[in-house]
């Protein structure tokens, strides 16, 4: 067969295989086989691009926004931190989202409860508190604060000066498996019915309960205030028992006392602590990771970015990109991603260079 005949040959499979394509549409089918590569890659590319809010450029838009509306009026007063690919999504990874709050002196944002489970990232300021389940905790810069999901929770501001801190919720998750309710509480602030403290004495203290009383919140640590003293204490110590790992430096995860599993059943979070003038070996692994600075100054160099990063900054570090942290001052990074999710359904994977 000459190359015009072959020509021909094709272009009418071709006109015969559209034919047949056309036929489909009208009854909601479509071939896989034009679609298979597409559906199951040889590996992940995420959606996601490495993306950095500094905190020096947000803070000043936040601080407006705190004088157009109240946190009563807004119930949350966020500013989204949304990817670039994902602009209008409220998406900073493709499962996570991630927010910067606001709460004024003498505000409170109304309680309300929702399927989505919710963390915060304490950044700025001293009098803020959030009250989940009954209890009322004290938030300082650097505390991992949970709010289970579909637990009623509020938050205030009795300090002098104004509060940030990041929020992360599983949102897009929820979002996906069309499973989000929510609801206001009966009143701007619940009762408070356990005193301050009340959780983290009986299950943060390497101590549980003889009842089953561990399970308060299902699948949730019933720890809703993981302190960054403690916090950063144990990650230095840590770094004095045994050299840092070439590409976790030290790194621990905040754990659930009562299985010793992650916090919460569909959001992982750790806290890193990369020692100055330490760079980690690059790495990559299926979660995409919102990293936030709770201390220090250095560079983080993922896919084709780097970010030279100070404290307060948030970035946002794509699945499967490699990833490597450079510290010129002794640096405290927290980390939350989907890394839960993905390992008890069979998903997650990890590569070490």
């Amino acid at each position: 067969m000459n190359e015009h005949a072959t020509i021909a040959s094709d272009e009418a499979t071709r006109a015969k295989r559209q034919d047949f394509y056309d036929r489909l549409a009208p009854h909601n089918l479509a071939p896989l086989w034009e679609v298979l590569k597409g559906l199951m890659p040889r590996e992940p590319t995420s959606q996601a691009v490495p993306f950095q809010w500094r905190y020096e450029d947000v803070r000043p838009l936040l601080m407006e926004a705190g004088g157009l509306l109240t946190a009563e009026e807004a119930e949350r007063r966020v500013l989204v931190l949304e990817n670039p690919s994902f602009v209008g999504e409220s998406r900073a990874t493709s499962t996570i989202y991630a927010g910067l709050q606001l709460i004024l002196p003498g505000e409170t944002a109304p309680a309300h409860r929702h399927t989505a489970s919710a963390l915060r990232f304490m950044l700025e300021g001293e009098g803020a508190f959030t009250a989940v389940g009954g209890e009322r905790t004290t938030m300082k810069a650097g505390d991992f604060v949970i709010t289970p999901n579909w637990a009623y929770h509020d938050h205030g501001n009795e300090g002098g000066g104004p509060c940030v801190w990041l929020d992360g919720l599983d949102l897009p998750m929820v979002r996906f498996f069309e499973a989000g309710f929510s609801e206001g509480y009966n009143d701007k602030s619940q009762s408070l019915t356990r005193p301050e403290g009340d959780a983290l004495a009986r299950f943060g203290s390497g101590l549980l309960p003889l009842d089953d009383s561990g399970r308060r919140y299902g699948l949730t640590t019933p720890i809703f205030n993981y302190p960054y003293e403690r916090t950063r204490e144990a990650l230095v110590a840590a770094a004095k028992g045994e050299d840092p790992d070439p590409h976790t430096a030290t790194t621990l995860r905040y754990a659930n006392p009562v299985d010793g599993g992650w916090t919460m059943p569909t959001m992982s979070a750790w806290m890193t602590h990369v020692p100055k003038g330490f760079t980690t070996k690059r790495m990559r692994s299926t979660d995409g990771i919102v990293m936030c600075v709770a201390e220090g100054r250095g560079e983080i160099t993922t896919r084709d970015k780097t970010f030279s990063f100070g404290p307060r900054d948030v970035m946002v570090l794509p699945a499967w990109a490699w990833r490597s942290v450079k510290a010129s001052e002794d640096c405290f990074l927290f980390c939350l991603s989907d890394r839960v999710a993905q390992e008890k359904l069979g998903f997650f994977r990890e590569e070490r260079a």
